[in-house]
């Protein structure tokens, strides 16, 4: 796959950071898959580690370019970020250790899942009751922080497929959800990319390679999402929430019938 075809696709994955929180996760991981398809079995372990790098580089920006109002929510949960932070090394550790099979069927049926989760259960693409609502005073629960970390990182999704559903269904805006899944992608991604450059563990020693992450696509991704990152929250697009939502579980199937027929 040529820089330029990368660098097209990064224009994608800078808008489902901003408008879906993904930080390029759910578009890196099919991509980079497809790109390091000749590494065989360890493609899907290099886009995993490969996807850390883009998704912090774009949650940074995108966390920077989010207004301070909006951030305000997450105020004081140290002991949550603390959590995700341990999660993403974990899992990034154990994702150096399985057949990378593991990795691309994990990731294909923990999608699969959580699509239809979104679809059947009230509270992500139509209101749950207002009882229901009430009934959930917080939106992310601190004790989560390790699990999500760990799934996440070891599947290479940053987090936010399981933070925006949570955001969600406690009563947050798709904009707000996906604004908020920015930091904690960042704080979940930031240590896990750290173990991925540092263990290289059964990947394949190859040209290009730093640990399991493969820089120049992830270069050729970041120049074409970065602007658009910037571009878009300056000037965020109106979208219809519900429209707003579907598009969210569109892309998810989307990202898992790649990886799956990807092998």
């Amino acid at each position: 796959m040529s820089e330029l075809v990368l660098v097209l696709i990064g224009l994608l994955v800078g808008v489902t950071t901003v408008l879906f929180g993904f930080g390029g996760g759910f578009v890196t991981v099919p991509v980079i898959t497809v790109a390091d398809a000749a590494l065989g079995d360890d493609a899907v372990r290099v886009a995993t580690a490969t996807s850390a790098l883009v998704m912090l580089v774009n949650a940074v920006v995108a966390t920077l370019a989010t207004r301070r109002e909006v951030l305000a929510r997450l105020r004081g949960r140290w002991a949550l970020f603390l959590l995700l932070a341990t999660g993403g090394a974990l899992g990034a550790a154990a994702a150096r250790l399985p057949p990378g099979d593991v990795i691309r069927w994990g990731f294909v049926l923990y999608v699969a899942a959580t699509v239809v989760d979104l679809v059947a259960r009230p509270g992500f693409l139509r209101p749950a009751s207002v009882a229901s609502r009430a009934a959930r005073t917080h939106a992310m629960p601190t004790w989560l922080g390790v699990p999500i970390g760990g799934i996440a990182s070891f599947l290479g999704v940053g987090g936010s497929v399981m933070t925006v559903p949570l955001m969600r269904r406690a009563g947050a805006s798709m904009p707000v959800a996906a604004a908020l899944a920015n930091p904690l992608t960042l704080v979940t991604v930031a240590p896990a990319l750290l173990v991925s450059l540092l263990l290289h563990g059964n990947a394949p020693d190859a040209p290009g390679l730093v640990g399991t992450v493969d820089v120049l696509p992830a270069l050729a991704l970041l120049a074409g999402s970065l602007p658009v990152i910037v571009g878009l929250r300056r000037r965020p697009p109106r979208i219809p929430d519900a429209l707003h939502a579907w598009a969210y579980v569109t892309l998810l199937a989307a990202a898992g019938a790649t990886v799956a027929v990807t092998g």
